[in-house]
């Protein structure tokens, strides 16, 4: 953690930045944005990624560090879940499925190979 000096240094957090612009704007059109229960759980699952990478970060302490991670994680595998739906639901063209979907899973495992190192050198 010593090359990190803010939360906005971590790449992870970074990539779910952008991954929340793009669910805002995706959630805002057509059908998806009269479907209220969807599109807020949706956004509030990459605001979740987002503020936990944040929040452990912030607690200066590589076990909490790496609890937050987990959670951030877990709400990455909520959003894919989510994101079927809106497929399902015609909310989403399937090449805004893929992108997003993959993103997701970009950002699980950069989180998940940060929580093992932070776990292993503890």
């Amino acid at each position: 953690m010593s090359t990190l000096n803010k939360f906005e240094d971590i790449l992870a957090w970074k990539k779910a930045r952008t991954l929340v612009s793009k669910l805002y704007s995706i959630s805002n059109s057509g059908t998806f944005k009269r479907d209220f229960s969807l599109k807020d759980q949706t956004r509030r699952c990459g605001i979740s990624i987002m503020a936990n990478i944040a929040e452990g970060f912030g607690r200066k302490s590589k076990k909490e560090f790496a609890y937050f991670l987990n959670i951030a994680h877990g709400s990455a595998s909520e959003l894919q879940s989510h994101l079927y739906i809106a497929l399902d639901l015609g909310y989403i063209e399937q090449d805004n499925f893929e992108d997003l979907y993959l993103e997701c899973e970009e950002i699980s495992k950069m989180v998940l190979g940060f929580q093992n190192y932070l776990r292993k050198n503890n």
